[in-house]
């Protein structure tokens, strides 16, 4: 954004129109941290939150349409929706999401609705072979492109490989010490 050098860890900001990330020095950040005002470019925080209580009923993942067991979504403040994306061998592939699906999601869970529109992004996993619960987390938009990003690189066959499921449970690992339980709450709009 400006001619400052950026080190290796620095903050991102995302360009509303066209949703790209752009790499930005501490000072163009802080310009765009104001969450009301009508900017084109919006801060990514460095906020992770779980949600112990995260419940997706039977079928609701399939009915999300969802081809696999791990998405993130975001709210696009732009196109008013939301909008779901699974990785894959060719990158971050945007799901068609069903909003009767997830408005349901939702209705379950208010706490959903403290996602930030644009800037953060809801990262969902499946059990493994039906073990245990779905994952929910709240985490920096930058964070899942970096997760999409690893994944392209060490994807091999159907499946993606021992690399990339090995490489997903590192990244899982990461978020879960870097989250810190959502605060409740009540009356929330759905996102």
């Amino acid at each position: 954004m400006c001619a400052e050098p950026i080190s290796e860890a620095h903050q991102h900001v995302v360009n509303l129109e066209s949703r790209a990330l752009m790499c930005t020095c501490r000072g163009c950040y802080l310009l765009f941290t104001a969450e009301s005002a009508e900017l084109r470019y919006r801060a990514v925080p460095d906020r992770y939150l779980s949600f112990s209580e995260f419940a997706l009923g039977p079928g609701q993942w399939d009915q999300l349409e969802i081809p696999v067991g791990l998405a993130f979504l975001f709210r696009n403040s732009l196109q008013n929706r939301t909008i779901a994306f699974y990785p894959g061998p060719a990158g971050a592939t945007e799901s068609e999401l069903p909003l009767e699906a997830w408005d349901s999601v939702v209705a379950a869970n208010p706490q959903l609705g403290l996602l930030q529109a644009d800037v953060e992004a809801l990262l969902i996993r499946s059990p493994k072979r039906g073990q245990g619960r779905f994952t929910c987390n709240i985490v920096p938009i930058d964070a899942c492109y970096e997760l999409v990003g690893q994944l392209r690189q060490l994807w091999r066959g159907f499946d993606g490989g021992t690399d990339a499921h090995n490489a997903m449970d590192e990244f899982f690992e990461r978020v879960s010490a870097r989250s810190r339980p959502a605060p409740a709450v009540q009356g929330l709009p759905m996102p």
